[in-house]
């Protein structure tokens, strides 16, 4: 995804959940991002999106930015969006994100349906598997992706941090807006 050009990552679905017709304005949302960080260039990527989601200017959000170990369930419940972050490990989604979603799958699965969320993957490869894991699990717990995967592939890019700055403000910017 090269978003050079300026443009905006499309949100296509909009749901009930969060929006901001049943919420008075004054009333925060919490954004919650989980990113996995084994290295500087994965940490510039979760940072970028959580400067991005601070960029955006939109009042009524609370961003919240934890690594997957530090994320519980009562972070999850609390929020009205995320954004997911991992790299690509052996095909698959990061063990971080795998013991995140281990510990939270049960206590969130009856209340957090409908959650919108983003998921951005560092893949050396395709990020195929990864995306196929993240997206079994949250199919299960009834999440909705709000987006495509943002599949930040091959050899690093600059390019990726500002992928990544665009969609934190995207994100927080369309719960803002009652988008989703």
């Amino acid at each position: 995804m090269n978003l050079a050009d300026g443009s905006w990552p499309r949100l296509p679905l909009v749901g009930a959940r969060g929006r901001a017709d049943n919420v008075p304005m004054n009333d925060s949302r919490t954004l919650l991002i989980v990113g996995h960080v084994p290295s500087a260039n994965t940490q510039r990527l979760r940072d970028a999106v959580e400067a991005g989601a601070l960029a955006a200017k939109a009042g009524s959000v609370k961003v919240v930015t934890k690594t997957p170990f530090d994320t519980d369930a009562d972070d999850v419940l609390a929020a009205k969006a995320l954004v997911l972050g991992t790299t690509e490990n052996l095909g698959y989604m990061s063990g971080a994100l795998k013991d995140f979603f281990d510990r939270v799958y049960y206590p969130c699965l009856d209340d957090t349906g409908g959650l919108p969320y983003a998921l951005y993957i560092r893949a050396k490869l395709d990020g195929t598997g990864t995306r196929r894991g993240v997206e079994s699990i949250t199919s299960g717990l009834g999440w909705r992706a709000v987006q495509e995967p943002m599949i930040c592939h091959g050899e690093w890019q600059e390019d990726f941090v500002e992928d990544c700055h665009t969609l934190g403000m995207a994100m927080a910017a369309g719960l803002d807006g009652g988008i989703f």
